[in-house]
């Protein structure tokens, strides 16, 4: 019998990390695979796991039960009705494995007691590799700067937790130790943000890690350094699930067809958890950068247009987007072209993250070491990757994962 791969999820609690442990009973349950790339026949014979052998754990901060969660996204109409009942089971597994972190003593102490949660992860289910996902809420940028290893480690030994004792406070230590890097006020100590403590637990733990997120995560070239010292592979990062993975199709259609676009404007609606973090402008920061990013890339420059982020939170799980492209025809002849993507976002998420999951084992299991750029296909500003084009991105998708 095939050896089941873990799948460790930060933010693990979360409506994406729900829908993804759901859907994935769902689908041992005979539920279609929509949405699932890794399920279509370009993928079959690659060695990649069965979802039915993937076993979820996680941390996160809150303490409320995934029934509870589910019962919340059925009630939303993220997940449908009845099927909270059907997969009590596997909820119940899943629930067994998940963490609430104390925070406490230095950033050193806290990767290293995050790293043994995910090995006794790995030893408790008798998995044969473990990658782990953060799906948590988007952080504000951070400003990481280490020369190498060694005076990382040196200053996460010497920076301190100081605050409350769950994950979620860590975000609101680093800032009080890192200070304010807009006035220079704040402690010498620069601690890292939540989402790079993660990756480096994760290495520790000898996990592939794969951001999900835009936050600063692996950003940083010394948390990559780590990971290629670990001889671990990672990816990400900001997943599309909407307005950008339209631009991403959409954008070279202007530029084959040699259509001069003028400006392109965005304005996004979100509720839910993820759309009151980025209501913080300094949150929506890293979202905006990776989301502009794209056309930046495509369309050979800056393109004049400004993306919004607006929180609505009678919206829920949902999201909406609205677009306006202006370009020019022949002859110089303005037109226009508008349109809008209504979804809901944990659902277009889940099967990318069960896609990743997959995909970055096989990773581990043919010894890749380093950045996976060839998971761009999944990404807003993927890891070591300046192709946006998402037909070219899935052309190389495929090509990695059936050349052995």
């Amino acid at each position: 019998m095939e050896r089941r791969v873990g799948v460790w999820l930060f933010g693990a609690r979360g409506s994406v990390a729900t829908t993804t442990v759901a859907g994935a009973a769902a689908l041992a349950h005979g539920a279609p695979p929509a949405g699932v790339v890794t399920e279509q026949p370009a993928f079959a014979g690659a060695g990649l796991a069965p979802i039915d052998r993937l076993v979820f754990g996680g941390h996160d901060p809150s303490e409320t039960p995934l029934s509870k969660q589910v019962e919340r996204l059925v009630a939303g109409g993220v997940l449908p009705p009845g099927l909270d009942g059907l997969i009590a089971a596997e909820l119940a597994e899943t629930e067994r494995n998940l963490v609430v972190l104390p925070v406490a003593g230095t950033q050193d102490e806290l990767v290293r007691r995050m790293a043994e949660d995910i090995n006794a992860f790995r030893l408790r289910n008798d998995l044969e590799n473990v990658v782990a996902i953060n799906v948590a809420s988007t952080e504000p940028p951070a400003e990481v700067r280490y020369a190498d290893l060694a005076e990382l480690r040196e200053a996460l030994k010497a920076t301190r937790v100081v605050s409350g004792g769950k994950v979620s406070d860590v975000a609101e230590a680093g800032r009080e130790l890192a200070g304010d890097a807009r006035t220079g006020r704040g402690a010498t100590a620069q601690a890292l943000p939540p989402s790079s403590i993660a990756a480096l637990a994760a290495f520790e733990a000898g996990a592939a890690y794969v951001d999900f997120t835009p936050s600063t995560s692996i950003r940083p070239q010394v948390v990559r350094d780590w990971a290629v010292e670990r001889q671990l592979p990672y990816g990400g990062q900001d997943a599309k699930t909407g307005e950008t993975l339209v631009k991403s199709v959409l954008a070279p259609m202007f530029t084959a067809r040699a259509l001069p676009v003028h400006a392109w404007s965005g304005t996004n609606l979100l509720g839910g958890g993820d759309g009151a973090t980025l209501a913080d402008p300094h949150a929506a920061e890293s979202k905006s950068v990776s989301k502009e990013r794209v056309l930046t890339e495509l369309l050979g420059g800056e393109v004049p247009g400004e993306v919004h982020i607006d929180y609505v939170d009678p919206l829920g799980d949902w999201k909406t987007a609205w677009d306006h492209v202006m370009f020019s025809g022949f002859l110089g002849v303005r037109m226009t072209l508008q349109f809008t993507w209504q979804g809901c976002d944990s659902a277009l998420a889940a099967p990318l993250v069960l896609d990743l999951a997959r995909l970055s084992a096989l990773a581990l299991q043919r010894g890749h070491v380093g950045a996976m750029p060839f998971l761009g296909f999944y990404f807003k500003d993927p890891i070591e990757s300046t192709e946006h084009a998402l037909t070219r991105q899935y052309d190389e998708l495929v090509r990695w994962v059936q050349e052995c």
